[in-house]
């Protein structure tokens, strides 16, 4: 067997290449010896002590990628969506509600009525917290359970009248104890439902009546349709969704931090579930970010925090002794980002993501890949580097998306921007790149475009693409988990032919596909 190998580790090839900075396409990963089958490979990974994912693959907190919809079906696929801060603080929490109350096992904390209140008061509940619901439980004072009031009469004809004349006596309604529960409560609770024809709440109680939280028939079905359908998504310890939020650094007038304000929002996002907090700014290794990033750690000490973006190991060790849990990594790679031409500033992505996953090791934090994906094999490719990656363009085309969508010439198209761009900083991203809103009337250069992505069908699919790519390349790297991808990553060089090679050449292309095996 032969002792030379043209191929070196992140270590030997990445400090061999300087002065010059790579990206994806610049390099390619040498195969190794592999007992490895693709549909064998994990793709677990802890990004936090609170946060557990089954994919590595978070969506971008852009407007046009990542709202309530976009993150429950990321959260559905095993990953992780951060809800953009485009929006009023009101409607940001309103999207984490959603996502955390999509489909609960065990609602511990559920919305309750009182027997005093009137049906106004609750239809007033059901607009303020946006429920897709109508059935209540109703305790007293001292937090028993007294009834439970059904949906069809939380109706506006009914408003006037009280809870307590419209709701199903205790006597009528199905409970069990917090001890009965057993080990699996969804599996309890699924066969409660089936021996009860109709029956779609049921009630946990404690030993003194006290309301600890309810199953719903609609969760346990979709629950189980999950377990049937090999899915496994991302959960927290209450089997909510798992979701995250960004927000940028709120100033007050005179320039200073509005402590008062950041600490009010971010805890009405923590009171709903909040999983992770990101404070996303285009420049992380800055003061404003350093000074908020400190603030939230003392203030949620147990919030896993995000923040970026940086591209050196300087940036991640700032971030970091701030007190950031997940560092991001990017300046410039997106599709509709145009910093590197605006500003002049930012590092090729493999050659960031080496700089700073040097210094993530040592100060034991993550760093999430964001930007510059736009094929499975550069998600391969990043995460030799990277504990996970950011997706924006790739996901901007799907249903779940909140862009416009827009018909030309027989295709459907949706709207995707950067948050540089002027459209998206006019509507509330302008302190991500250091400009206040009335700066905007100025000449202030956007560091972003606006444009259309093709529809490209659901989450689900372009997921099921680019994990199946990530599989297949972690099975030619004799990887079974993603610490073993990182280990086994031998890089060389591609020149322009090698490029050229790399693609579909010299032929007519009638039809495109994939394949996990390769």
């Amino acid at each position: 067997m032969s002792s030379f190998s043209p191929y070196l580790n992140a270590d030997d090839f990445f400090p061999s290449m300087l002065p010059t900075g790579l990206t994806f396409d610049d390099v390619s990963l040498a195969t190794r010896y592999s007992e490895v089958l693709p549909r064998q490979a994990s793709l677990n990974l802890t990004l936090s002590k609170r946060i557990s994912l089954h994919l590595p693959i978070v969506s971008s907190d852009m407007d046009t990628v990542t709202e309530s919809n976009m993150a429950i079906a990321m959260a559905l696929q095993g990953g992780l969506g951060i809800v953009h801060y485009n929006m009023s603080e009101k409607q940001q929490v309103r999207e984490v509600a959603r996502v955390k109350n999509y489909v609960n096992g065990l609602i511990q904390d559920p919305f309750v009525a009182h027997p005093e209140q009137t049906i106004g008061d609750v239809l007033e509940l059901v607009e303020r917290k946006n429920v897709k619901f109508r059935t209540f439980p109703v305790v007293d004072q001292d937090e028993k359970l007294v009834g439970l009031l059904p949906g069809r009469v939380v109706k506006e004809r009914y408003r006037s009248h009280r809870v307590e004349e419209a709701m199903h006596v205790r006597s009528q309604v199905h409970t069990i104890t917090e001890s009965e529960i057993g080990e699996n409560p969804v599996e309890t609770a699924d066969q409660f439902f089936s021996d009860h024809l109709g029956i779609h709440k049921l009630l946990v109680v404690d030993q003194e009546d006290r309301l600890k939280g309810l199953f719903t028939l609609s969760d346990i079905e979709r629950i189980s349709e999950e377990a049937r359908s090999n899915l496994r998504p991302a959960r927290d310890d209450r089997f909510r969704l798992l979701c995250g939020a960004a927000i940028s650094a709120v100033r007050k007038a005179d320039g200073s931090l509005d402590r008062d304000r950041i600490i009010g929002h971010v805890s009405n996002l923590v009171g709903e579930g909040l999983d992770a907090l990101a404070v996303s700014t285009a420049h992380g290794f800055s003061a404003g970010v350093g000074e908020s990033v400190r603030l939230l750690r003392s203030e949620f000490p147990d919030l896993t925090i995000i923040a970026g973006n940086v591209t050196s190991g300087d940036g991640v060790e700032y971030l970091a002794d701030a007190g950031a849990d997940i560092i991001k990594v990017g300046q410039g790679p997106g599709s509709i980002c145009t910093t590197r031409q605006i500003a002049g500033v930012g590092i090729p992505q493999l050659t960031a993501l080496y700089a700073c996953s040097k210094a993530a090791k040592a100060k034991g934090v993550r760093i999430l890949a964001d930007g510059g994906i736009s094929k499975s094999g550069d998600v391969v490719k990043a995460l030799t580097l990277a504990d996970a990656v950011m997706c924006g363009g790739l996901l901007a085309g799907c249903k779940e998306a909140p862009g416009t969508i827009l018909e030309i010439k027989g295709k459907l198209y949706k709207q995707y921007r950067g948050m540089g761009s002027e459209a998206a900083m006019k509507a509330g991203s302008a302190a991500r790149y250091g400009h206040a809103v009335k700066d905007l009337n100025r000449k202030v250069a956007s560091e972003g475009i606006e444009a259309l992505k093709e529809i490209s069908g659901s989450v689900e699919e372009v997921i099921s693409g680019l994990a199946g790519g990530l599989r297949s390349g972690m099975g030619y790297l004799g990887a079974k988990d993603l610490d073993a991808l990182k280990e086994n990553a031998l890089y060389v060089r591609v020149s322009p032919a090698g490029q050229r090679e790399a693609s579909p050449h010299d032929v007519i292309v009638v039809k495109a596909e994939t394949s996990e095996e390769g």
